[in-house]
């Protein structure tokens, strides 16, 4: 019998949050991020569910191949462009529109041959202060790349710091000085714009861009802090899920787990569940992260191992060896344990480990997927 872990990928759900976005764009073309695999749920696995999206936004040549021998034929935006001069090579032959964020880049474009014109997003720093061009610099990108003939200037584009700050907070007022530095730097511009992640195409009505790239709301995280993913007509796509493999009696002053960090209060019954920070959980997790087990939201005790981590059965006193355990789902928000464990819920994601089995649920397996737990 293979070890009680696995991950279930909800192809339902993803159609279902892709739908809500779709609502809330009003018209707007939709640019669905798949980088790092599709947040972890597999980029193969997932293209069926967004099928209706206008183009896939990943960062490298490998998942844009990858995409296209899936049998994906619309649009490809490579987010942070290419990397060497002779990536433009297999940006043409995969049909691919590059970003461009610095001037070695503008460089290579400008002494490309490419077969056919390449599609071009040039990126404005407007306050993120990772990627793109400042100000000024970005009007001057801008004419550099109208001049060359073999480039195509598909839109102008940037990317919000604190898109999913609420509006008392001090990060909208910077998220509203980021939209007018952009439309300042691009006040000439008629052609197309790319502004709206997640958070922004949530939150804010007064964005009038082209094209939206939503990443984490196509997947059930929330795109604010704070809220939940619910609030926003969002659904879980991923669980992952075990079981308990034992359980132990504690007495007062016991510890459990290396370093003994969680110390038993009063006598207490735990459950080892098969799922450690091998399997992507953060190890980091303090004592009182939820877990769910056997329908019970009951608290981690002591420190995640490799293998394992064990939690504080008194809230689910039923729970016995083989009761089923979610460690974020449909009943268990990934967002409250990535609160929890101070991260975010992309990080979760993403680290799912390989060794964990995944398995994908569509609509008509949403009974059997539940059944678990």
């Amino acid at each position: 019998m293979p070890r009680p872990i696995e991950a279930l990928v909800h192809l339902d759900a993803i159609a279902q949050n892709f739908a809500a976005v779709r609502e809330r764009a009003r018209g707007r073309k939709i640019w669905a991020v798949v980088k790092a695999n599709a947040y972890g749920h597999g980029l193969e696995r997932v293209l069926r569910a967004l099928d209706a999206a206008d183009g896939l936004a990943l960062l490298d040549l490998a998942e844009a191949a990858r995409a296209r021998a899936a049998g994906w034929r619309k649009p490809i935006v490579l987010l942070e462009g290419v990397f060497q001069p002779a990536d433009l090579d297999e940006v043409v032959r995969l049909r691919l529109t590059v970003t461009v964020h610095e001037p070695r880049q503008l460089e290579w474009l400008a002494h490309a041959r490419p077969a056919s014109p390449i599609d071009v997003y040039l990126k404005a720093n407007t306050g993120m202060n990772r990627l793109g061009f400042a100000g000024e610099a970005g009007q001057r990108a801008l004419q550099a790349l109208q001049a060359l003939p073999q480039v195509r200037v598909a839109a102008v584009a940037m990317h919000f710091a604190n898109a999913d700050a609420p509006a008392d907070y001090t990060g909208a007022a910077r998220a509203e000085q980021q939209w007018q530095r952009f439309t300042q730097t691009f006040s000439d511009w008629r052609g197309e714009r790319s502004v709206s992640n997640s958070a922004a195409l949530f939150l804010r009505d007064d964005i009038k861009d082209h094209w939206v790239r939503p990443g984490i709301a196509l997947y059930g995280g929330t795109p604010v802090t704070g809220t939940p993913a619910c609030a926003f007509g969002l659904r879980a796509a991923m669980t992952l899920r075990s079981r308990l493999i034992a359980a132990q009696s504690v007495a007062v002053g016991q510890g459990v787990g290396y370093g003994s960090r969680w110390v038993a209060r009063r006598p207490t019954r735990v459950g080892i569940v098969a799922c450690g920070y091998a399997d992507g959980y953060p190890r980091h997790a303090p004592d009182g992260t939820p877990v769910l087990v056997a329908g019970r939201r009951v608290p981690i005790a002591g420190r995640v191992s490799m293998d394992m981590l064990t939690v504080d059965l008194t809230e689910a006193p039923h729970a016995e060896v083989g009761s089923p355990v979610e460690l974020w789902g449909a009943r268990l928000p990934i967002d409250s344990v990535a609160e929890a464990s101070g991260t975010v819920g992309y990080e979760l994601m993403c680290a799912l480990a390989p060794r964990v089995p995944v398995r994908v649920l569509d609509a008509t397996d949403k009974e059997e997927g539940d059944a678990h737990g």
